[in-house]
Order: C-alpha cells, then structure tokens, then sequence
C-alpha cells in the first residue's frame, strides 16, 4: 500500500509532523521537540481554514514561539523530580544529642544514631546529654549550638 503524500490534505500532514515530532521528544526528553509538534497541532487545525502557506509558516512560528516560552518552563517545571537531600546538607538543622563534652575545639554528638565530631560555635563548653542543633558543617565536623 502506498501513501501519496501529495494527494493528502494538508492538515494530515501537518498531524503525521506532529506525532513524528512528539516521537523524537520521547527519544530525547528535553521538552523541545513537544513545543513544536503542539505548534503543528495549532497549524492542523488552521489549515483548513486556509492554504495561505505564508499565513501558516506565521502562525507556526508564534505558535512555537508561544509554546517554547510560557509551556516549556511550566513542563520542565513540573517535570523536575524533587532531588532527596542526602549527604551531611542533610543534619543541618537536626537536634543531636551530645555523648562527650563538646568546646570550640571538638567533641561527639550523636544524630541519627551515628556518632559525629563536633565544635561548639559559642565560646562555651555544652555538657554531656545536652541537646544541641546542628548549625553547619565542615569536612566531618559539625557545628552546634545548644537546643532553645
């Protein structure tokens, strides 16, 4: 069975771009190719309405200007998945329990049930099972103050 491009409306081939173009962005999903099959929709639908190609390479062009630039940021937006926090950003703000006096020099907190070094950020000396907050972090050491 052939397919005679030629004899075909110009709204069907403006939908086989389409869903061609929608296949390329499954392929490489940077939210880019899917801007420009929606502008091929948008010109489908104006085809019939007119063959004045000048008219619908005009509309296409706004059509995927519009897309690329108020849906693209909304799809990438909405797509971003939420990163876990993980490595030591994550204690940063955690109350940890003090298991060895802690002095501007070094101590032991406990957090998470782990054992950390850390360094009083007040000048003073915190006493054992005190409660702490965890201000900041260097290397493998944290910083904290007493728990309000």
């Amino acid at each position: 069975m052939e397919i005679d491009l030629i004899a075909m409306p110009g709204w069907q081939i403006l939908c086989i771009v389409g869903v061609l173009l929608i296949i390329l962005e499954m392929l490489t999903p940077a939210m880019f190719f899917l801007n420009l099959a929606l502008a091929c929709f948008v010109i489908a639908f104006f085809s019939l309405y007119t063959s004045n190609l000048s008219i619908l390479a005009i509309i296409w062009v706004v059509a995927s200007l519009v897309c690329l630039l108020f849906f693209r940021p909304l799809m990438v937006r909405k797509n971003k998945k939420e990163i876990p926090e993980t490595g030591m950003g994550r204690y940063i703000g955690a109350k940890a329990k003090v298991l060895e006096e802690i002095t501007p020099d070094g101590g032991v907190v406990s957090v998470f049930d782990e054992r950390w070094n850390a360094r009083s950020l007040d000048s003073g000396t915190i006493a054992v099972g005190t409660r702490v907050k965890i201000e900041k972090y260097e290397d493998l050491v944290l910083y904290v103050r007493k728990d309000d």
